[in-house]
């Protein structure tokens, strides 16, 4: 069972990075002006840089219940519950709660967290 559930959460961080990555090129780089040119690459890049470290964290955190090796199940598990743990946090505290992005981290971090 805690595999399983450690598998939902990577499944879970995947789906979050991937709506991320979405809904950053959609909604907030579709609207925004940003001078030069070339910062507003740079920024995009960065925000991207975010959801496809995310994507490799699902993809561990999947992976995590195949190793043969409790250590690296253990790293793995606090790692990633760390980054999506402070990820939720700034998420909740910039948005003042009205996000719905800290819930869906939080989630992430809940189910990695029960498959530990």
């Amino acid at each position: 069972m805690r595999d399983l559930l450690l598998q939902c959460s990577g499944v879970a961080a995947i789906a979050v990075a991937l709506i991320h990555g979405v809904l950053g090129e959609t909604k907030v780089f579709a609207r925004a002006t940003i001078e030069p040119p070339r910062l507003r690459q740079l920024i995009r890049l960065v925000w991207q840089a975010g959801t496809v470290a995310w994507i490799g964290g699902g993809v561990l955190l999947i992976a995590a219940p195949w190793m043969a090796s409790e250590p690296a199940r253990h790293w793995i598990i606090v790692t990633l519950a760390v980054v999506f743990g402070f990820a939720a946090l700034a998420n909740a505290w910039a948005m003042r709660g009205r996000h719905f992005g800290w819930v869906a981290l939080s989630g992430v971090v809940a189910l990695a967290v029960a498959g530990y």
